[in-house]
């Protein structure tokens, strides 16, 4: 068998569950003696041990691709191959992200697109050669795809890929996306996104950002959501740090300039043009250190709902990061026990630095972020938190009308918003431990309140908690 064993921590203990419960290899790893034995091509790459334990050299670029090969074959019926030089997926990490986007379309936290069909529909950012995204989606899911690239090898190999699979060619669309025809968008847009897509130099070579959404969607066009596996370094020799792993892949897939946090932060920015053409958009990102600075830029972008998580492969760690523009089904942003005027967390293993004044500094950020008025007492370690007249409308229409509310007596609109929303406390229970509790002070918004404070636990976690947590 290869692979199998539970992943430990840092302090010995078990990790959970690290792949997707429906990843068909979260049960058991693949086992590369069997695959050996029905797949004559394989069994050169497969080593054997004294012990009878079978393993594969992934620092070799023909092996993990031959692999790739034969796990595509053998659990999904795609037929498949990248020339050599190509950036080479793992099936098993590639699939998480896959039912990750499928929790998040089945989730009732956002409804879907107005004009979706019952087909669902995904945009893949950088497709690749490999085309992985738009083959295991297909095929685990029957969803469709639209993938973009800009090299030519890459739209060959991609196109070659898909036609190799006569069932699932009708679900996959490849786009250039340095010929994007003109786009109905402002030109402001397009305009603005020409100036930012500056030159620079990248191991020697100039080359900018190529367009994300600007000319590659089409003005009638709607998705389910968009994906991508972005350029995690800033150049080549960064990329090549990593001895564990195969250092496949061109230029084009594993730089440019800034790294994944200048290309993702691109495709939020063009995001907010494009809000209304995509129920989620989500990436993946290299550097936990990235995603706390990305989730960031998402709400400064004016996204109604963000989620982050991790997928673990191995001795690799990588985040998925997702966010929309679209306003919450209202059973979502209601608290599910209608009235509950308390919420509270834990911060357990806290990064050396962040004690109860960071964290409370962070909270207010936060707040700010979601142009929240914010009134800090760092005697008492608390921030009284206050929505507008404008905001707290808006909750209303959004689902907050429990019993008794404002809107059963409009005319208490004005004394309801009076004072605080909602009031947020830190007590630290023990070095590296804090409580996190939030009180309701207007009862109108227990809906809204609930959204706030779980997002603000999923981001203080994000920002100040150690990874081995």
């Amino acid at each position: 068998m290869g692979g199998g064993r539970k992943r430990r921590r840092r302090d010995g203990s078990d990790a959970p569950p690290v792949m997707h419960p429906r990843n068909r290899y979260a049960a058991s790893a693949p086992d590369f003696a069997a695959l050996a034995a029905l797949y004559p091509s394989f069994a050169p790459f497969v080593a054997v041990s004294g012990g009878g334990r079978a393993s594969v050299d992934f620092t070799d670029f023909a092996a993990t691709r031959e692999l790739t090969r034969v796990l595509l074959l053998h659990d999904h019926g795609v037929n498949w191959w990248i020339p050599d030089g190509q950036l080479c997926p793992t099936v098993p990490n590639r699939s998480n992200y896959i039912h990750w986007i499928e929790d998040l379309l089945s989730s009732d936290l956002i409804p879907p697109i107005s004009n979706s069909s019952e087909t669902v529909r995904g945009f893949d950012i950088g497709t690749g050669a490999n085309c992985i995204y738009p083959l295991l989606g297909a095929s685990l899911l029957g969803w469709s795809f639209v993938g973009s690239d800009v090299t030519d090898v890459a739209l060959e190999w991609a196109k070659r890929n898909v036609e190799s699979n006569p069932h699932l060619a009708g679900l996959i669309e490849i786009r250039n996306a340095n010929e994007a025809p003109c786009s109905s968008k402002p030109e402001t847009v397009a305009e603005e996104a020409v100036r930012e897509n500056i030159s620079e130099p990248v191991d020697g070579v100039v080359r900018s950002i190529a367009p994300i959404f600007v000319g590659v969607v089409k003005d009638s066009e709607s998705f389910d959501f968009c994906m991508c596996n972005p350029p995690f370094f800033e150049s080549m020799e960064e990329a090549g740090l990593n001895p564990k792993t195969s250092c496949a892949g061109t230029a084009e897939e594993m730089a440019c300039p800034g790294g994944e946090q200048a290309f993702i932060t691109h495709i939020i920015e063009d995001s907010v043009s494009f809000k209304n053409s995509f129920r989620w958009f989500t990436s993946m990102v290299g550097r936990k250190a990235n995603l706390k600075l990305l989730v960031s830029k998402v709400r400064e972008a004016g996204a109604s709902v963000v989620k982050t998580t991790e997928f673990v492969q191995g001795q690799t760690a990588r985040w998925g990061l997702a966010w929309s523009f679209i306003a919450p089904r209202k059973n979502a942003i209601r608290s599910s026990t209608p009235g509950k005027v308390h919420h509270s967390f834990m911060l357990q293993g806290l990064r050396r630095g962040n004690g109860a004044f960071q964290v409370l500094k962070s909270a207010e950020a936060f707040f700010c972020a979601s142009n929240l008025s914010c009134k800090t007492d760092s005697v008492s370690f608390s921030i009284d938190v206050t929505l507008s007249d404008e905001q707290t409308q808006a909750a209303r229409l959004d689902g907050d009308n429990l019993p008794g509310s404002v809107e059963d007596d409009p005319t208490k609109l004005h004394s309801t918003v009076t004072g605080a929303s909602f009031r947020i406390s830190v007590f630290e229970q023990m070095p590296g431990t804090l409580l996190i509790k939030g009180s309701l002070l207007n009862k109108s918004l227990s809906g809204t309140f609930t959204s706030l404070f779980s997002q603000l636990e999923e981001t203080l976690k994000t920002e100040l908690v150690s990874k081995d947590r």
